[in-house]
């Protein structure tokens, strides 16, 4: 019997992010009795922890595998494998070598390694596809290269494709098969195509690509990240090159861990770019700990029973319902997942905040500065205009028992919402901000000059907000001597979005400036 062997496989699940009373003696003694000095054991509460005490307050996740709140929580056979892992030396090649191999047999592939997540598998095929194994080539990175290009579906552009334009090759995009035949050159490195249920839709899905790729013997990377692996690997089946993981999503390995299935010579190719090897991505070093725990996770996914999870998961759903249907006003829908990302039932609920008492964004709020603080999807709904409220719940990383403190916290304040004013609205005739601004942008680190070009009509505002490399379209309004712009400049793959706030005094304007994760910034403008 293993060590966990003593526990079902319903237990696991639901105790999945608690190692309790683990052994940690090297594996010739795991048959003995352990030593209290040598046990690990989860001590911590939500409420006073290793994160409390550096002053951060740990999150009920009701959001899903988000890398800004950690991703997912490890499974317990993977955090002892980390354990086991740290207590002993080995050649990073050999181990390489020997988990690949186990790798490749779990998903059904010729070919596999572990990275620092999906956008390190990114860059290393990238590399892999521009350098291979050519020593001076990869030495001349990222200056120097034989192959520059990689041409993607205008429909995969996205945040992460950051990893091919790391290695200093130029994404190409392309809309259709003609202009994907079009494109392919002896410039061509690689393909790079997300899956996801709009691409199976679009003119280039990923079994279209490949085979156009293949008439061309050009290689062809999926990004599969968020999804669950199958095995036989349904992309490699396809004829893909590559198809790239993320650990810290549903497979509940390390967050900083990621899984390169591929064919070999690529894959060989793609690990002699990593640490510990001195190429060009020396800095994507994955421990012999993370490496250990991927293959634990992997071998477990294999393992689970999927569906009694789906089971699990939506029953939670139901009794968050069941537990606010005395609310008036509120209404649920089940979204059933789509394709094989992010599998598990989310539950909406809707309600008009003039009724209810409370918009969406005021009951996140609430739920972000409760305790427990609770994270869930973004909200919808705000004052005074946006009344129609809702927000989702995603089961997918809670754990047993975390239903019911949600449920108490939302019907906590479901029932007794409190009073909340509208935000005052500045009076008398609006500002006069149409023409040409110079504008300042403040940032923590850095100065940025940008330009505004204003037309008004009372006191809806238009213009043309030129950046110092990127431009776009404003729009906003001024009430009083208040204005407020909005724009989101084209940037491929993760547009950035700008919201200005701020006051007018006759041919000058100041105030704030949110853009989202990149956070905020003070701005000033004088008119030209």
């Amino acid at each position: 019997m293993g060590l966990f062997g003593k526990w079902s496989r319903r237990d696991l699940l639901k105790n999945s992010g608690v190692v309790a009373g683990v052994a940690a003696a090297p594996a010739a003694a795991l048959a003995a009795p352990a030593k209290p000095k040598d046990m690990v054991v989860h001590i911590g509460t939500m409420e006073k922890n290793l994160f409390t005490e550096v002053g951060v307050r740990p999150i009920l996740n009701a959001r899903g595998t988000y890398t800004i709140i950690s991703g997912s929580r490890s499974l317990p056979q993977v955090k002892q494998a980390m354990f086991e892992a740290s207590h002993y030396y080995v050649q990073m090649d050999e181990m390489m070598e020997g988990v690949g191999k186990e790798l490749a047999r779990l998903n059904g592939c010729e070919s596999a390694m572990v990275t620092n997540g999906c956008e390190s598998a990114i860059v290393l095929a990238t590399i892999a596809c521009v350098a291979g194994s050519n020593i001076e080539k990869c030495q001349a990175l990222p200056y120097i290269k034989g192959k520059d290009q990689v041409i993607i579906p205008k429909h995969s552009r996205n945040p992460y494709d950051v990893g091919v334009r790391v290695v200093g090759a130029e994404l190409v995009e392309v809309e259709t098969p003609d202009q994907l035949r079009a494109k392919i050159s002896n410039r061509t490195a690689m393909i790079y195509i997300m899956s996801d249920p709009d691409e199976a839709k679009s003119a280039l899905p990923i079994q279209t690509v490949i085979n156009l790729a293949n008439e061309k013997k050009i290689p062809v990377f999926v990004d599969a990240a968020a999804e669950e692996p199958m095995s036989p690997n349904v992309y490699m089946k396809m004829g893909a090159s590559f198809v790239g993981y993320s650990g810290g999503k549903c497979l509940r390995a390390p967050q900083s861990s990621g899984m390169l299935l591929g064919k070999a010579d690529l894959i060989k190719a793609a690990w002699f770019q990593a640490s510990p090897h001195h190429n060009y991505a020396r800095a994507l070093k994955c421990s012999k700990e993370e490496t250990m725990g991927l293959l634990a996770a992997v071998r477990q996914w294999y393992k689970r029973d999927h569906d009694a999870e789906q089971r699990m998961w939506r029953g939670w759903m139901e009794h968050v319902a069941a537990r606010l249907k005395p609310i008036n006003g509120l209404t649920f829908t089940y979204m059933e997942p789509q394709g094989l990302s992010n599998r598990a039932v989310r539950l909406r609920i809707d309600w008009d905040a003039g009724e209810v008492g409370i918009t969406g964004n005021e009951l996140e709020k609430h739920l972000n500065d409760g305790s427990p603080r609770i994270m869930t999807e973004p909200s919808t709904g705000h004052r005074p205009d946006m009344m129609a409220s809702h927000i989702t719940l995603m089961p997918y990383m809670m754990d047993a028992g975390d239903e019911k403190v949600l449920a108490d916290a939302l019907l906590k304040i479901f029932g007794n919402p409190g009073h909340y004013e509208n935000p005052p609205v500045p009076t008398g005739a609006p500002a006069s901000v149409a023409g040409t601004w110079l504008v300042g942008i403040q940032y923590s680190c850095g100065l940025g000059e940008q330009h505004f070009t204003l037309a008004q009509d009372g006191s809806n505002v238009t213009g043309d907000h030129k950046g110092e490399i990127y431009n776009a379209k404003l729009k906003g309004a001024v009430q009083g001597d208040m204005i407020k712009l909005q724009s989101a400049m084209p940037v491929g793959g993760n547009s950035i979005r700008w919201s200005f706030t701020g006051t007018v005094r006759g041919t000058s304007m100041s105030g704030t400036v949110d853009m989202g994760e990149y956070g905020p910034a003070t701005w000033s403008a004088v008119r030209a």
